[in-house]
């Protein structure tokens, strides 16, 4: 989507200050793709390449601003992609947003590309008011291994995989469940989540894709139920075993972490504009720890 068309109004708008104020802030959305390889994740770490300090390094330039601080919908780890990924930015509402995304795209590395950019409905949280994130994580069992084109999204298996007994195990899975057996833990924070889908299949062109989809997920989620998955798809695992590593409610060194490259940040979900301030609250409530008095 080009910024001619995602951006209302028109190319050259300056778009009002709220009631009028001087310093007012317009919230904007940012849709934004990227090859995760030569980044160390979404988050801005010291001494690090990552995709959050390269788009923020970008909007200081071209809207010449001393700072700006973007949120994003879901902190992808490094090395993993996005096709769909979604940030807000609060910007001062004389930022002209005439081609603002094509500005963004001409200073941009080519790993990063800004796909939309348009003002944000009201109550819109880039990360609260989302009711879904969905990745994709594809594998090649070939013999040959990965195609060149897509060596760098695509994990090469060495082993044949069984591809029924995958989707059978990676059904068991879904539904709300305390995912703490595939989370790496963080202080305060819960493993509760709801699953919303976690299809595998494989597809015409023999890549095997895991399909997943969720409320929410914590820090190495994913890779860890695909890791689980692919020991039972080369025949090391039987089909109940995932969701027995899940009831157990602890980390299983039998389960393998997969690679980071293979995954790729798909989609994330809003409900309609009406909805999305409430719909933010609730996933504070939930998701934010409260912090002990006294």
């Amino acid at each position: 989507m080009s910024d001619e068309v995602s951006v209302r109004p028109g190319p050259s708008c300056v778009l009002p200050s709220v009631s009028g104020e001087a310093g007012a802030l317009v919230r904007l959305r940012l849709d934004i793709s990227y090859d995760g390889t030569p980044f160390a994740g979404w988050a801005r770490q010291p001494g690090q390449r990552t995709v959050q300090g390269d788009v923020e390094d970008a909007l200081i330039r071209v809207a010449r601003l001393p700072a700006v601080r973007l949120t994003v919908a879901g902190r992808t780890d490094s090395g993993v992609h996005a096709a769909g990924q979604v940030a807000h930015v609060d910007l001062p509402a004389e930022v002209p947003l005439g081609g603002l995304a094509r500005r963004l795209n001409g200073v941009l590395d080519r790993a990063i590309r800004v796909t939309g950019l348009a003002p944000a409905p009201a109550g819109f949280d880039a990360r609260f008011s989302a009711l879904s994130r969905r990745y994709a994580y594809r594998i090649t069992d070939a013999a040959y291994g990965a195609e060149p084109l897509r060596r760098f999204d695509t994990l090469a298996w060495p082993r044949p995989l069984d591809v029924t007994g995958m989707a059978a195990a990676a059904l068991l899975l879904v539904g709300e469940h305390d995912f703490a057996a595939f989370c790496r833990r963080r202080e305060g924070a819960t493993t509760v989540r709801t699953l919303l889908r976690l299809d595998v299949a494989r597809r015409r062109d023999g890549v095997v894709v895991a399909d997943v989809e969720a409320d929410a997920f914590c820090h190495s989620m994913v890779r860890a139920l695909v890791g689980g998955l692919l020991a039972v798809g080369e025949g090391r695992r039987p089909v109940p075993w995932p969701m027995a590593v899940l009831r157990r409610g602890v980390r299983d060194p039998a389960v393998t972490v997969a690679p980071a490259h293979g995954l790729t940040l798909m989609e994330v979900r809003y409900p309609p504009d009406a909805e999305l301030a409430a719909r933010a609250e609730v996933t504070r409530a939930v998701r934010v720890p409260t912090t002990p008095s006294g």
